[in-house]
């Protein structure tokens, strides 16, 4: 699941270079895609249902895939009641097939998960997306390259002459040139291969490639519950330059500047529901597993909870409250993706807000 993702999330780089699009999972919850957005944002989130005689505003958010342990706040959120509290009544839908993004923009969704890298493209558009960040799920890029366990790929260098399966996204590959050469390897002896992968672990213990970009939270831990023996090293530890915010949280911009106060209320709630992950990681993956409605995670159940266990502890790490954004590390990434031409222009300052966190 978290491999497709990453690979949904790849395959949106190398479109970049055209259009916006992200490719997401199949089945959707909405009916229409963004392009057939019927109402705005703003509106959609004025529209009111009864529940228990009390009037709730509605509020939709779209995932970015299929459930899984990044998303464990929202559904903690929504079966603790804390939306409710707020007045508000969230749906939780799967993503059409151009993406949450392009939903979310569009004012089907007031907010929607996407990722600060993926999140360049829309900005630096001739068209860019009617977006904001408005909270970090996560507080450090998890992500980072998996190999069997011994082959030397525990470094960036150790790469050189090795097989990488690739999706040939543009940010990917020179991420990747970066922490290789700067590491004393030669990237240009690195094999690609097509990445067409769906279990890391097995993948790597069958020798079908020697690396793999993964996120450590889903892809690592998997290897872990699988017995799988494998090496991994985290970009972020390589250079900090790739600690960036991924995934963040982002809403609609139209609805950002007429409901400001049930943006506050929702993030309010949500930080709530991912505190409480924290505290309490074992019941919170059980709210994740009896929330997801696609059966994604039908006998995963070991896997949830291991990656629960793990990424309870990134929600917050050491930011000062969860969600907040760091201005420097934020406009580091843009800074470097514009210095390496991935960018047609200087991003940095663009594209987030803590304007709409609650408090500690």
């Amino acid at each position: 699941m978290k491999k497709d993702y990453l690979k949904k999330l790849a395959a949106l780089s190398v479109a970049a270079a055209m259009v916006f699009s992200m490719a997401a999972c199949g089945n959707t919850d909405t009916g229409n895609n963004a392009g057939n957005a019927s109402e705005s944002s703003s509106a959609a989130a004025e529209n009111t249902s009864k529940k228990d005689n009390k009037k709730l505003t509605k509020i939709t958010f779209c995932l970015d895939w299929t459930p899984n342990t990044n998303h464990t706040g929202l559904y903690v959120a929504q079966q603790m009641g804390y939306y409710e509290q707020e007045g508000l009544d969230v749906q939780i839908v799967q993503p059409p097939e151009d993406g949450a993004a392009l939903m979310c923009s569009a004012g089907q969704a007031q907010f929607a998960i996407e990722a600060q890298d993926t999140m360049a493209t829309s900005l630096d558009s001739d068209a860019p997306l009617d977006i904001t960040a408005v909270a970090a799920v996560l507080q450090h890029n998890t992500s980072g390259i998996m190999s069997r366990k011994g082959d030397g790929i525990d470094t960036p260098a150790g790469m050189t002459g090795k097989t990488y399966s690739t999706w040939e996204s543009p940010i990917e590959l020179a991420t990747l040139e970066t922490v290789v050469n700067g590491d004393g390897g030669d990237f240009s002896k690195v094999k690609l291969i097509p990445n067409d992968i769906t279990d890391e672990p097995a993948a790597l213990a069958a020798h079908q490639t020697d690396a793999i970009w993964v996120f450590y939270g889903w892809g690592g831990i998997n290897a872990n519950v699988e017995k799988t023996p494998c090496d991994f090293f985290f970009f972020k530890d390589v250079n900090p330059v790739f600690d960036y915010y991924t995934p963040v949280i982002i809403a609609n911009n139209e609805f950002l500047q007429n409901s400001p106060d049930v943006a506050k209320k929702f993030l309010e709630a949500t930080q709530k529901g991912y505190e409480y992950a924290i505290q309490n990681p074992v019941d919170a993956a059980n709210m994740l597993i009896a929330g997801d409605n696609t059966g994604s995670l039908s006998g995963s159940e070991d896997l949830v909870q291991a990656s629960q266990q793990y990424i309870s502890e990134q929600y917050i790490a050491d930011a000062q409250k969860w969600g907040f954004i760091d201005e420097d590390r934020w406009n580091t990434f843009y800074k470097w993706l514009a210095d390496n031409g991935l960018t047609s222009k200087d991003l940095t300052g663009q594209g987030f807000s803590n304007n709409y966190l609650g408090g500690n």
